[in-house]
């Protein structure tokens, strides 16, 4: 299985469409690209530990590739907003791809130009392409929140 991490907004939502991709075998929530070590939801809410909510996900290449899950990323959020998503206000809902190894880097790089002189958003993207660091998986409670409420999107 190959790994991939993506911040764009409220992780909530983000970790439900993802799951519903076939080829993405598992999701996780949590904290990336921050400065301190083991964050919990209150720490990252204040602001002040430059953590970005994210989804890691495991995903089976033989099912889809990393290029398909790049497309479901810039569709399912406003990559052109800088730190929010709708309501949601701060950096730790800022548009981020953290990269695993070179190939993703360079894939997220091209898309992400491409995608900037194409007519596809009105504003220039604003989303960091960044090495993945640590990912600190997230309260217990914040897991699939969305599916064990059987709810199917995210109306926050």
């Amino acid at each position: 299985m190959k790994k991939a991490t993506f911040a764009a907004g409220c992780f909530w939502g983000i970790e439900l469409k993802f799951s519903q991709l076939p080829g993405v075998v598992r999701t996780e929530v949590g904290y990336m690209g921050g400065i301190t070590d083991q964050p919990s939801y209150q720490d990252v809410c204040r602001g002040d530990t430059c953590h970005a909510e994210v989804v890691q996900l495991e995903f089976d290449e033989r099912f889809i590739d990393y290029s398909t899950l790049l497309d479901a990323f810039w569709h399912m959020h406003d990559p052109t907003t800088l730190n929010r998503q709708g309501p949601d206000i701060g950096t730790q809902y800022r548009s981020a791809i953290f990269y695993h190894d070179d190939e993703q880097k360079k894939l997220a790089e091209e898309s992400k130009a491409q995608l900037d002189t194409s007519s596809a958003f009105a504003n220039s993207i604003v989303t960091e392409i960044v090495q993945a660091k640590p990912f600190w998986k997230a309260e217990e409670y914040h897991q699939k929140y969305l599916e064990k409420r059987g709810m199917g999107a995210c109306g926050i």
